[in-house]
């Protein structure tokens, strides 16, 4: 709990720095039967006009910002728009994400690309761009890489058919090997893999198959994500009305989960992964960096249908329906679909949140005299019950505790 002051808190921006950029591209061939994201299958007719407006809102986002109310990130400190001076803020970090960017045409990917390095300065140290494994070819991963895209990051999810099936998933197991041979024989020397541990049909000898081989196929970043039933899949309304379609009733136990969590841990740490957040895992040297921003509560903006923004002070969000957002574009009505002021209290939430989910966990002097909070005894009761250990003025959860993370971060919030 905060404590009470006389004169209220005013956070301030964060301290001009690079943004991070991201592009939704709500398209999929079809959806996956755990998927809860504003995506959609529609004709690849719809993919150039959705690009051109996403290209005229990345041309137009000052503008867009400035009359939604939203503080401009290209002047963090309370200017007009009309005063300040229109210095391209720089941005050093790009991901097209998803729903399955790596469907669109490559100069469709390129003119995004385009229109982000004219309307800012980009350093372009890590460009992402989600890709599933039956949509890369030889030619597509060629011009994905003279266009700038230096790194990959593909749902592989399992390499068990049977479980790709029963999830919705469109590629097999050969098209993972085959996705990686043409990603490296173009030149890519960054590849991420996402892995879910909770499938339906998934086993403890599966889950340990599918680990073996995504480690043996040696990316330089592996991303392993729990399995969550909520009615906003067809899976999990499926198993919240005990029903029998899309393997339901198939699932793995919660302790099977944090079992399958649990080995990854230790077989990716034994293969020289280093774990640097709750999800996810890399070499030495290839963290997500644009990743990391969200993580680090560092500024970044999203554009297309459903993106989020956040500036330090404010986060806003665009419209999730494509054809919504399309049509406001078109008619120049405000795309913005919700705004929201970060209280003191909202931002002490989310350094906790955030931070306990980095191992190299958060600086608990600097949240205390930050938010004028005293976290001693809390910390003091969680560090006797081995759930987080502190070392000089940091915290972080213990490694056997990431898997319950939350039961942490309610205490501490209490």
């Amino acid at each position: 709990m905060l404590r009470a002051r006389r004169d209220p808190i005013v956070l301030q921006f964060l301290p001009v720095q690079p943004l991070g950029l991201y592009i939704q591209v709500p398209f999929c061939q079809t959806k996956c039967t755990y998927c809860n994201f504003h995506t959609g299958v529609v004709s690849t007719d719809r993919f150039a006009p959705y690009i051109a407006a996403v290209c005229q809102e990345i041309t137009h986002h000052a503008e867009q910002f400035f009359s939604a109310g939203i503080a401009v990130p290209h002047v963090f400190h309370g200017h007009s728009l009309r005063r300040a001076p229109r210095v391209p803020q720089s941005a050093d970090t790009v991901y097209v994400g998803g729903g399955t960017p790596s469907l669109l045409e490559p100069e469709l990917l390129r003119k995004l690309l385009e229109s982000l390095r004219t309307a800012f300065a980009c350093s372009e140290k890590e460009i992402t761009l989600e890709a599933d494994p039956e949509t890369i070819e030889p030619d597509r991963a060629m011009r994905w890489s003279a266009a700038g895209i230096n790194r990959i990051s593909f749902g592989s999810q399992s390499f068990i058919d049977d479980e790709l099936k029963a999830a919705g998933r469109m590629h097999r197991r050969a098209d993972i090997y085959r996705a990686v041979r043409i990603l490296r024989e173009a030149g890519f020397a960054n590849i991420s893999f996402d892995l879910i541990a909770g499938l339906p049909k998934q086993t403890h000898d599966s889950w340990r198959q599918s680990l073996l081989e995504a480690i043996a196929l040696s990316p330089e970043h592996i991303s392993i994500y729990m399995m969550e039933i909520d009615e906003g899949s067809r899976l999990g309304l499926e198993v919240l009305r005990s029903g029998l379609r899309y393997s339901a009733r198939e699932l793995p136990s919660e302790e099977a989960m944090a079992e399958f969590y649990a080995s990854a841990q230790t077989g990716l740490r034994a293969a020289g992964y280093e774990q640097y957040e709750i999800s996810n895992w890399a070499k030495p040297g290839y963290e997500s960096k644009h990743n990391l921003k969200y993580w680090r509560r560092e500024p970044y903006l999203g554009f297309g249908a459903g993106a989020h923004s956040f500036c330090g002070q404010q986060r806003w969000s665009n419209l999730s329906d494509p054809a919504a957002y399309v049509a406001a574009l078109d008619s120049g009505r405000s795309i913005i679909d919700q705004l929201e002021t970060v209280t003191a209290e909202a931002a002490f939430e989310e350094e906790i949140f955030l931070g306990l989910r980095q191992l190299s966990g958060i600086d608990l002097r600097r949240i205390e005299r930050q938010y004028h909070v005293d976290l001693d005894e809390k910390v003091r009761r969680l560090s006797s019950h081995g759930m987080i250990e502190r070392v000089g003025s940091v915290i972080r959860l213990t490694p056997a505790k990431l898997s319950v993370s939350n039961e942490v971060l309610v205490e501490l919030l209490r």
